[in-house]
């Protein structure tokens, strides 16, 4: 009779907003089902370090079985959302229809290219595991390539990155290119030379990491130049066609592989009206992540556009507002009622740019250099699922520290078979 009277939550998205809120919903209140397309939870802030063959993909996923078994009554449903009925209260995947008493989407956000419908299939982004591990081949690929290539010019064009965005993700990725020019090209691919590569990271605000302070940025720009990065600030990208990009100026050039890390939008979820979405297609909640004008159907993450004097744009899309406002809305629910508004409790933001490299903001100070990167590496470390795959990261940065070495630059595209035949066939 008890398990009767609970009420049915369905979690839409198992990010950091999804996987916490499983966690602190009181079981005894609710029946909670966790849906998500893929089968793990990962560490979207490492996502760099795949497409920089510095982690495997296997490092920083973790199993939602493995998760969900430590907590009573939480299940987990693979399958992608192809609509929600507001008025039945069912979410229908790709493979079953579960109804819902209330319904929280932490769905997460997507690329966003600002209407150049053409990027998706011209561009390698970093967004999700996928991404990353075919941004990884890739590169790998113009690598060997252009150490079989004798022509000069052509070797040039082949090893021609850009990445477009100065966010944290940009400055990384773009970090690790310029790690792999100035560091591994002379112990691993002795056919080319660092001339032969250019990296180069456009943004088209007046500075990079917009988010930072002052110092925080000019200290990453400064890392990155020594890394042999061009960065080019107040620059637009207009369009990229044939590997030629066109900028807002006007001005063209070719880049074999281009990188996009400059914008993203709220992942979209049909049957959610398009009067309860705001800017960048963010789902627009009040102070409890109770979405505009539904009921029983509540946001939480980067989905979530909760806006405020202080956040008139939202709270920035990263780990930290997920979680707390995942954690608060969990009080409220088990409460049984909404008494404790969202206040975001800003903790500071750091971001590398490459070995004993790094910059954070915290409250009060900024800092930068070595100590700085080991408090990227402790905090980034303790936040992965698994101690299995802490220590798996942990020993490959160690190696990577001492040796600038790995065994990961492996390309590895994948290959769909035919169908096999059956025995009786």
């Amino acid at each position: 009779m008890q398990n009767e009277k609970r009420e049915k939550i369905v979690v839409i998205g198992g990010g950091f907003a999804g996987i916490n809120l499983c966690k602190k919903l009181d079981k005894k209140k609710y029946e909670i089902f966790l849906v998500d397309r893929n089968n793990f939870h990962c560490f979207p802030p490492l996502f760099y370090q795949i497409a920089s063959s510095g982690l495997v993909e296997s490092n920083i996923c973790f199993p939602f079985r493995r998760e969900l078994k430590k907590m009573q009554d939480v299940s987990y449903h693979m399958g992608h959302v192809k609509n929600i009925d507001l008025e039945k209260k069912e979410v229908t995947t790709s493979y079953e229809t579960l109804p819902y008493d209330k319904l929280v989407i932490a769905a997460g956000a997507t690329n966003n290219y600002f209407g150049m419908d053409n990027l998706p299939h011209e561009t390698f982004g970093i967004k999700t595991i996928a991404e990353a591990a075919h941004t990884r081949d890739e590169i790998l690929d113009r690598l060997e390539r252009g150490a079989l290539c004798k022509d000069p010019e052509r070797r040039k064009q082949l090893l021609s990155f850009l990445v477009v965005g100065g966010g944290p993700s940009g400055v990384e990725i773009a970090g690790a290119l310029g790690e792999m020019k100035k560091y591994i090209l002379k112990k691993e691919y002795p056919e080319l030379s660092p001339d032969d590569v250019t990296i180069t990271l456009v943004e088209g605000a007046p500075t990079i990491l917009g988010a930072m302070r002052e110092k925080s940025r000019n200290n990453a720009l400064k890392g990155l130049k020594d890394l042999m990065v061009n960065v080019r600030l107040n620059t637009v990208l207009k369009s990229y066609e044939d590997k030629y990009v066109t900028f807002a100026d006007g001005h063209k050039e070719y880049y074999e592989t281009l990188i996009w890390t400059a914008g993203v939008k709220g992942e979209p979820m049909p049957g959610i009206p398009a009067e309860c979405l705001g800017r960048g297609s963010r789902i627009i909640t009040d102070g409890y992540n109770r979405v505009k004008g539904l009921e029983d159907v509540f946001a939480v993450g980067d989905i979530a556009l909760i806006q405020t004097e202080e956040t008139p744009n939202g709270h920035p899309q990263m780990a930290q507002p997920a979680i707390q406002e995942a954690r608060n809305l969990a009080k409220n629910l088990n409460a049984g009622k909404f008494f404790s508004s969202f206040k975001y409790n800003d903790k500071g933001s750091m971001a590398t740019i490459g070995k004993n490299r790094a910059v954070a903001d915290l409250p009060h100070f900024s800092f930068s250099g070595w100590f700085a990167w080991i408090v990227w590496l402790f905090i980034h470390l303790i936040s992965i699922l698994g101690m299995r795959n802490k220590l798996s990261v942990l020993m490959n940065w160690f190696w990577n520290y001492l040796f600038y070495s790995t065994s990961l630059r492996l390309l590895l595209r994948p290959t769909k078979y035919p169908r096999r035949r059956h025995w009786g066939d």
